[in-house]
């Protein structure tokens, strides 16, 4: 039992050196992806968002998460737990004037380079670990994680964090990709792109949706709401081989080499566009949750 917990600590420590290395040098190339720099998939509504222009679902993925943690009038201590670029931070103090924006990041590219994207903001990215931060208890209004605490496989310790950073009656929003199911009980080809999906983009493993639940409520999250947003998300996704043949020609055509963390986001991407593809095994949830009104 000892030598399994010291290797499954050696496995996440080998993955978080694997993530970090990852988005020192891929994020620059997440611009093909999104001009504003959103390291994530999008959410599509009729007639107001248009499908064919990315950015625009992106930053209605950010609204969406935005709007369910139910900012008032009064100052908002916003925490972006995995903020990437700051793109969700910057498009939150466009929407809202009330907030105080900070984001944690273990990469050093990323704290460079989206606190210059900052400048002149209400905001802030420090390189700290989501899962044991250096803010105090009961130091923030509103936290979100958008398809971050993947990367730490959706760990108990990520939420526990957040709940004891968040104020009593703070929110926290969580938009992410999780199964539906067990891992032994997907089919071959789910588990095919889900092995390959975690192994180019870094991700420890993928969790069950109602583990998030059971965890949060465990902690002592109240008012959990589990939204299926899988057709929302699904356009945003089915322009991944689009960006990716892009990206590719127009490396050829400036005569630039890809590099190789580029080839893992590429292939990644591709994964997810797969196991989305196996939508019995595999969903895009928004999971919100407020900490309970008692001190911990």
């Amino acid at each position: 039992m000892k030598i399994q917990s010291i290797s499954l600590n050696n496995h996440s420590e080998q993955n978080r050196i694997e993530m970090v290395d990852f988005y020192n040098e891929a994020t620059e190339d997440y611009e093909f992806w999104s001009n504003d720099y959103n390291m994530h998939f999008g959410y599509y509504i009729p007639f107001k968002t248009n499908p064919f222009k990315r950015d625009s679902m992106l930053n209605q993925m950010n609204t969406q998460v935005l709007k369910r943690l139910k900012i008032g009038l009064s100052k908002n201590r916003l925490i972006d737990l995995g903020c990437g670029m700051g793109g969700t931070m910057r498009h939150a103090l466009k929407l809202y004037k009330n907030i105080i924006a900070y984001g944690v990041t273990l990469s050093d590219f990323q704290v460079k380079q989206g606190n210059n994207l900052l400048k002149g903001e209400n905001g802030i990215i420090i390189k700290e670990n989501y899962n044991n931060t250096s803010f105090k208890s009961n130091s923030f209004d509103s936290a979100v994680a958008i398809e971050s605490f993947c990367h730490s496989g959706h760990s108990y310790n990520s939420l526990k964090e957040a709940y004891r950073i968040l104020k009593p009656g703070g929110r926290l929003v969580i938009a992410d990709a999780f199964l539906k199911k067990e891992k032994n009980k997907l089919c071959r080809g789910s588990k095919y792109s889900y092995k390959k999906l975690c192994n180019h983009w870094s991700l420890e493993k993928l969790e069950t949706h109602t583990y998030i639940q059971k965890s949060l409520k465990e902690i002592g999250f109240k008012s959990i709401t589990v939204e299926d947003v899988s057709f929302k998300v699904a356009p945003s996704v089915l322009h991944v081989p689009f960006a990716i043949t892009g990206f590719i020609l127009g490396k050829l055509l400036r005569f630039k080499s890809i590099k190789k963390e580029s080839l893992h986001n590429l292939k990644g991407s591709f994964y997810a566009l797969l196991a989305g593809l196996h939508m019995k095994n595999f969903g895009y949830y928004i999971i919100s949750a407020t900490k309970s009104n008692t001190y911990n």
